[in-house]
């Protein structure tokens, strides 16, 4: 169970949720994936979300990069879900910090995540911290990130979105930033 620990509503109604816990259980139409540009799925949420999917995951992934090439930080790829409870994944790229205009390539990944669950017609994502594990994005830049892009963005289909956290350290620098902004 993910818990939700601050909320707010945009003047069109949609809700965008801060919550503790593993994006592997949100029940959401589209979970996002931290991903690499050739869709390894080896560590970090990456290596959880296929560990828990299943191998179709992975399979679908490197069919996915046969046909399509590496995936860019702007057009993210998507699969089917496997075993879990959703409906797809978005592998969102990312970017690894101090690879240059890393600011950029993290909202170009968030938006390019929203463009392509609205392009699905979905109603509800969950994004994880994207970029703020191994690929060492400091934390609070990327809450600031996700923040101002989820409030830009302007939503055809999309009512729900989420991002969920999974360690306490994260946790603590989403919310200290979502405080700040509210």
């Amino acid at each position: 169970m993910n818990e939700i620990l601050a909320e707010k509503i945009l003047p069109a109604g949609q809700r965008i949720q801060l919550r503790r816990g593993d994006i592997t259980q949100s029940q959401v139409d589209a979970i996002v994936n931290a991903a690499n540009a050739s869709l390894q799925h080896g560590g970090g949420v990456a290596a959880a979300i296929s560990r828990r999917g299943g191998a179709v995951i992975q399979q679908e992934s490197n069919r996915w990069v046969r046909e399509h090439g590496l995936v860019p930080h702007d057009a993210p790829a998507y699969t089917s879900c496997g075993a879990l409870p959703c409906r797809y994944v978005i592998h969102a790229v990312g970017p690894v910090w101090g690879s240059g205009d890393e600011d950029a390539k993290l909202a170009a990944a968030i938006e390019g995540s929203l463009r392509l669950a609205e392009d699905l017609s979905l109603r509800s994502i969950a994004f994880p911290a994207i970029s703020t594990g191994i690929f060492g994005f400091p934390r609070k830049r990327a809450a600031k990130i996700f923040l101002d892009v989820l409030q830009a963005h302007a939503f055809s289909t999309l009512e729900d979105i989420r991002i969920v956290l999974y360690d306490a350290p994260t946790v603590k620098d989403f919310l200290e930033v979502w405080e700040q902004k509210a």
